[in-house]
């Protein structure tokens, strides 16, 4: 074992692979190839590197092609890649960094530079190692709070204790584990669950809510609307706190926290034995909350009165809070550009009724935003 990195470099001009180990074997452990060729052959025999200094023009594999298989074995992705080139062009640049190459020396080449940008790329690569170690140490640490939490809420909610106090203790707990799972969840749970009790206070009177919505049901909903998210617990954090869009796959799962939180919950119901109002509008908001009002919606795709009022409530909540709220890829939207969203999308995303409560509670909706805010 040595204690200097090993610095593997591929030029087909014999002269600067003499220069570059004369003037560099100090510092590293200099592997010196005339093609790309060989540079394959040596990673495939199992030799190591730490970092390449790669020609672009060679005649049998070119400095591209090597990079670009460099990038693709998961042995060395990770691995800076700097391009030695009497190339001077943008268009060169921009397809070897799109290729995952961290810098470009031109030729003829200054030797102090050279020096300087490999000592700087080797110590970004060893900080980017450090950082993907702290962050699966720091995931571990949450997966394993995330355990504790749910047995403690399973614990809570198997005490047979009277129905206020039991609903109350674990809305408190569900609380602490989304934060614990999620910092910038905040006040969003009180935020939603507010805009659940104003609507379903609006549409009371309303002749096709009026059979759903008695006061001791919207005090339910009230309680329960902070369960509609729990079943994120079960998604993986490098999905749930992707600071970006995710893709096909990431969203395939993302999707399944309706599922894990309505079957969580119905697995508490079934242990404390008895019917119980709060735990099924948890079920049904878990569960619903994201389902459309023209069937597009999931994980059921049932459409119109087929979606609980509960959940249909939940949904316009939901939406609206999540477009007035600051993320890491956006940022806040103006309640008159929400609003405006919302009403555009009754009849296809939200219950038109539903909607119509919002607009009549829109100053209701603004109170309870500001109130609750981040």
């Amino acid at each position: 074992m040595t204690s200097r990195p090993i610095l593997v470099i591929a030029d087909d001009q014999a002269e600067n692979l003499l220069l570059l180990e004369a003037m560099l074997q100090e510092d590293y452990e200099v592997r010196t190839f005339p093609d790309g060729t060989d540079v394959q052959l040596y990673l495939k025999q199992g030799g190591r590197a730490d970092i390449f200094l790669l020609d672009i023009v060679m005649p049998h594999l070119d400095g591209f092609s090597l990079c670009r298989q460099i990038k693709a074995n998961a042995t060395t992705r990770e691995l800076p890649v700097i391009f030695i080139t009497a190339l001077d062009s943008p268009d060169v640049e921009a397809r070897g960094l799109a290729l995952g190459a961290v810098d470009f020396i031109h030729k003829p080449f200054s030797m102090p530079g050279i020096k300087a940008r490999l000592r700087t790329h080797l110590q970004l690569a060893a900080t980017s190692r450090q950082l993907r170690e702290q962050n699966e140490n720091l995931e571990a640490l949450v997966a394993q709070r995330t355990r504790e939490y749910m047995e403690q809420t399973r614990e809570l909610l198997q005490r047979k204790q009277q129905v206020i106090s039991g609903q109350e203790a674990t809305i408190r707990a569900f609380c602490s584990l989304a934060e614990a799972r999620d910092n910038e969840t905040g006040n969003h749970i009180r935020r939603t669950q507010n805009y659940v009790r104003i609507l379903g206070l609006e549409l009371q009177d309303h002749p096709d809510f009026r059979h759903h919505l008695d006061d001791q049901v919207v005090t339910l909903l009230y309680k329960s609307a902070p369960l509609h998210d729990i079943g994120k617990v079960g998604i993986p954090d490098r999905i749930l706190l992707k600071p970006g869009k995710l893709d096909a796959a990431e969203w395939e799962i993302m999707r399944e926290h309706c599922r894990i939180g309505r079957d969580a919950i119905s697995q508490v119901a079934k242990e404390v034995g008895e019917d119980n109002d709060f735990l099924r509008y948890g079920m049904e908001i878990a569960y619903g909350h994201h389902e459309h009002w023209d069937g597009g919606g999931y994980p059921q795709a049932i459409r119109g009165e087929d979606i609980p009022v509960s959940a249909r409530l939940m949904a316009v909540a939901d939406v609206y809070d999540a477009l007035i709220s600051r993320r890491v890829y956006k940022p806040p939207m103006p309640h008159d550009e929400a609003l405006a969203y919302i009403v555009g999308q009754a009849g296809r995303h939200f219950d038109p009724t539903v909607v119509a409560a919002m607009q009549a509670q829109e100053r209701a909706f603004v109170r309870t935003a500001t109130e609750f805010s981040d």
